[in-house]
């Protein structure tokens, strides 16, 4: 296994820092990597907010599901889906574009998060953690006004960088679902109750799948906030239709 390999198998999120700053030299390489990332047709769809000022970092800490290790991040980056610069400059060309539809805001997400990981494998590479933060697509009413993001701009995620505490790095990874259940030649697979079983009951530490499940699905896809971030996203959409 080469090094690069090691450091994806070893990658995990990290919620808490050291009071260690990220050296400047190595905060533009994490930019430079994300700007390398793949792009659709080269026309690098996304615009990243590096967040510094400390009370625009304590109200984002409250509006993405009230998370205050995020003021505590030593990088904090926002990658915006931005259909608007190229728009625009086909307006100032006087290329009578049409307006932006869904599929550009799907291929300007697919860019920014692409981007966005670049940042994260590159920050991993000298020792520094990090954790998504998908939250930023919640509240879109407080989230537009803090960040001032016009028309045809859309926070696809947030990245929290630090170096993080022993404890940390000590953590043990959370366990993936096996790669038989990912990966399927050509077609999509046919799934029924006992292959999803199959799937997920490692996950369960109580012995009670069904408990486990119910609790999970409550905490995560029943959720207050995974409601206000379908809620969030469609007023978004409203701008592409």
């Amino acid at each position: 296994m080469n090094e690069v390999i090691q450091q994806l198998f070893e990658r995990k999120s990290v919620r808490v820092f050291e009071e260690k700053e990220i050296e400047e030299e190595i905060v533009r390489e994490i930019l430079l990597s994300s700007s390398l990332a793949p792009t659709a047709g080269n026309q690098q769809l996304y615009t990243i907010l590096r967040i510094t000022d400390k009370d625009l970092l304590h109200q984002l800490s409250e509006s993405c599901d009230h998370q205050p290790f995020i003021e505590q991040g030593k990088l904090v980056l926002i990658f915006c889906a931005d259909c608007k610069k190229w728009y625009d400059t086909f307006k100032y060309s006087d290329c009578k574009p049409r307006k932006p539809g869904t599929g550009d805001l799907m291929l300007a997400v697919n860019d920014a998060c692409i981007a966005a990981q670049n940042a994260v494998v590159a920050a991993h590479s000298y020792g520094i953690g990090s954790c998504y933060i998908g939250d930023i697509m919640e509240n879109i009413e407080t989230q537009r006004e803090l960040l001032h993001l016009p028309e045809y701009v859309f926070p696809a995620c947030m990245l929290v960088f630090g170096y993080p505490v022993l404890s940390q790095i000590n953590r043990k990874k959370p366990e993936r679902v096996d790669l038989k259940y990912l990966v399927h030649e050509n077609t999509y697979p046919e799934w029924n109750e006992n292959n999803l079983f199959e799937m997920f009951k490692k996950n369960c530490r109580s012995g009670d799948y069904n408990a486990w499940m119910q609790a999970f699905c409550k905490r995560k896809y029943n959720s207050d906030f995974s409601k206000e971030m379908t809620r969030s996203v469609n007023e978004y959409l409203k701008q592409y239709k």
